[in-house]
């Protein structure tokens, strides 16, 4: 129990006590003024119905401001529940950016890969192509030096 509750229950209690012991007094009719005329009236149980009739109102009041508050306490849990629903929708609508980002990049780097493979294996093909005919040449040249070795050996 919190502080208040217990403070508010004491003090009911100390009322309820004080009323039952002094009945006699309380029921006792005395002259009550009320402005305009005076009559003949038991001051206390007045006074005692006042009070019952303040702390009704009270507890009425006190009812309705936490049926308000728990009505508002809802109504923000709606919205929040709503926001977070549209902020990991934005969340997940910007992970599929993202994701498609990246395999535009993904892709992107793939054929620039490509094609530079692409060229250099065009140029490896010309430069085995290029070391192929310098081979053949020097073979041919060699040859052609047999060639002219071997009349001069058989000239002589």
């Amino acid at each position: 129990m919190q502080l208040r509750s217990i403070v508010l229950l004491l003090t009911m209690l100390a009322i309820a006590v004080l009323a039952a012991l002094n009945w006699a007094a309380l029921s006792a009719p005395v002259p009550v003024s009320l402005g305009v005329t005076t009559l003949e009236a038991p001051l206390g149980l007045l006074m005692l119905g006042l009070t019952a009739l303040l702390a009704i109102v009270g507890v009425a009041y006190v009812l309705s401001l936490q049926g308000s508050v728990l009505l508002e306490t809802r109504r923000h849990t709606k919205e929040l529940q709503a926001q977070r629903e549209l902020a990991d929708k934005a969340e997940a609508s910007r992970f599929t950016e993202l994701r498609a980002f990246l395999e535009t990049q993904q892709q992107q780097t793939h054929t620039a890969l490509l094609a530079r493979l692409d060229h250099l294996e065009t140029r490896l093909a010309a430069r085995a192509q290029e070391s192929d005919n310098t081979t053949a040449a020097y073979v041919g040249q060699l040859e052609q030096q047999m060639r002219v070795r071997g009349a001069d050996m058989n000239l002589v």
